[in-house]
């Protein structure tokens, strides 16, 4: 196994642990030059018995994963054949898979899943429209990683290949039972396209009902047989995705899609509503006048016991000292019918998170997501409460997330949240032009490292040495913010000189500027008072930092460089 702590290739520092398999084991790495955080998959040939086959396998993997190019799909950038093993570096996907949410949870809401539903089709019809087309055959829940920001990817080929005309050779089953089509079980045909449906269809089936279809008694019912409140129109969308004839499924990912896309208009209920409607109109219209003056009483007194039930539960929520109760507490203030949309209970649980030992682990986020995603509509309908949750969620995310273990991974993962507020947000809105700079530091980080590749970052490092120093005056001179906070953003501005200095002399950042930064950086931080480690790390690294921005400047240190404008 690989050591913690090891470089790999010269380039690849393994960071930690993350994943264990049969055949090999993942670790999370950083590619400390290009501040990039990757995957990397080893297999041992210690460990596997017939390795040259394994490895065929894994060639043939990455051999797929190189020629594709998919928001849903991860990246492979290096394999290294060594003497002891063979490793596969590939994009490191956060968040977990969602065979993990349904032991945690048990089924998925219905809504998540069609939303998951839709990107895996549009990630198959990527897939099928390949020259040759692509035939992933191993769809299901383990295989389908979700992120912080409520999309999905799709990982491991091992059973993908390139679809041949009359190659029989390939029903083999080579896929999970359960989720596989007939046609991957020797002798029952040749799989194709069709056969994603299937297996997509048996996935979507375990999401909304909680039964795996890979566990006795091996059989998937109409899905409203187990709950009786899903969707006529999803039932029958699994219903025709995993008929036995594939010429009776759907027979594209387009096709598939469409019928997502307007599942409520095939629901029986819907039917029968549309049918009812215009001859019910007249009726609705009369009694409406009749209810109408009671019904405002009614809901009148209803509003009122939600409301007096919201400040109740949230007044136990905000005394309580007890963590685990503050989180129960919190997300049943979110869940009083008609108290969705209230912003309290949200704010109050980003706080509980964000005090937890300063670590927002992906547990938590995951809550926090799905509670936020399932009302997003009631939030919405006030603009400006959902911008302030957006943009403390973005914080949360930013400094806390896993311990800002990873400053570059954070402030990534932050920026769909700092997107919203920029969306939503009223010109007024006192964080909305720091939510920009967040944003726009966030997408500084998830583009530069393929612009280094391909040598068109040049000119990128002046915007961003004005957001950081924007977020200095904003964040890190503000003594409203928390001791954790504006330490973390001195940090960043501080390490950002240091790993960019070279950049910036070449992009014309004036030396006095950088040098005024660090003294910002150091007269804050020495006058904070404050015992966190944090502080007396940054002084400790100034003098270097100063050291590395004089070297890149060719300024003896110290000595101020009148050539440099």
């Amino acid at each position: 196994m690989l050591e913690i702590g090891s470089l790999i290739d010269e380039k690849y520092k393994i960071l930690s642990q993350v994943g264990q398999g049969g055949m090999s084991t993942v670790y999370m790495a950083i590619n400390e030059k290009a501040n990039k955080t990757w995957a990397v998959k080893e297999v041992r040939k210690d460990g596997v018995l017939n390795f040259e086959a394994v490895k065929q396998g894994l060639i043939a993997e990455t051999d797929i994963l190189k020629k594709l190019n998919h928001s849903n799909l991860p990246s492979i950038v290096d394999v290294i054949d060594t003497n002891d093993s063979f490793i596969i570096i590939m994009d490191y996907v956060q968040g977990n898979s969602l065979n993990k949410a349904l032991e945690e949870y048990g089924a998925q809401p219905q809504e998540y899943v069609i939303e998951w539903a839709k990107q895996l089709c549009d990630v198959l019809g990527y897939l099928h429209s390949r020259q040759p087309a692509i035939i992933y055959r191993d769809m299901k829940p383990s295989n389908i990683m979700l992120k912080p920001d409520g999309n999905i990817t799709l990982i491991d080929f091992g059973t993908a290949r390139e679809f041949k005309e009359k190659n029989l050779a390939d029903t083999t089953c080579l896929g999970t039972i359960g989720y596989a089509a007939p046609e991957q079980f020797g002798g029952m045909g040749q799989t194709d396209c069709r056969t994603d449906i299937y297996c997509l269809g048996a996935t979507l089936y375990h999401l909304v009902t909680g039964c795996n279809p890979s566990e006795p008694p091996y059989e998937m019912k109409p899905i409203r047989q187990i709950n009786p409140g899903l969707s006529g129109g999803l039932e029958r969308i699994i219903l025709k995705c995993t008929q036995r004839d594939p010429n009776d499924r759907y027979q594209s990912a387009a096709e598939l899609m469409y019928a997502l896309n307007h599942y409520e208009e095939i629901d029986d209920k819907y039917k029968k509503k549309q049918t009812r409607k215009l001859a019910g109109f007249t009726f609705a219209f009369v009694m409406s006048l009749i209810f109408a003056v009671s019904g405002f009483a009614l809901n009148n007194t209803a509003n009122k016991m939600a409301t007096d039930t919201y400040q109740s539960v949230l007044k136990n929520a905000e005394s309580t000292s007890n963590y685990e109760q503050k989180i129960q507490l919190y997300t049943e203030c979110i869940s009083i019918p008609g108290k969705e949309g209230q912003k309290d209970a949200y704010l109050g649980l980003i706080e509980t998170f964000r005090y937890n030992d300063n670590n927002f682990t992906d547990d938590e986020a995951n809550l926090l997501d799905k509670l936020i995603s399932n009302n997003r509509e009631a939030l919405i309908k006030d603009t400006l409460a959902y911008s302030e949750i957006c943009y403390e969620t973005g914080k949360l995310y930013w400094y806390y997330y896993n311990g800002n273990s990873n400053k570059f991974t954070s402030a990534i993962t932050a920026k769909p949240w700092f997107k919203n507020v920029i969306e939503y947000a009223n010109e007024d809105y006192k964080n909305k032009s720091t939510a920009e700079v967040y944003y726009a530091v966030g997408d500084f980080y998830s583009s530069v490292t393929e612009l280094q590749k391909t040598g068109e970052d040049k000119g990128q490092y002046t915007q961003f040495f004005n957001n950081i120093l924007s977020l200095m005056e904003s964040v890190g001179k503000n003594e409203k913010e928390t001791e954790i906070v504006r330490l973390e953003m001195l940090e960043l501005a501080r390490s950002s000189i240091q790993q960019y200095a070279t950049k910036f002399y070449r992009d014309e950042i004036r030396y006095s500027d950088i040098e005024k930064m660090l003294k910002d950086i150091s007269n804050i931080t020495y006058n904070m008072d404050t015992d966190l480690d944090l502080k007396n790390t940054i002084l400790n690294l100034l003098k270097s930092t100063e050291s590395d921005v004089a070297l890149a400047y060719g300024i003896k240190t110290g000595v101020e460089d009148n050539n440099v404008n």
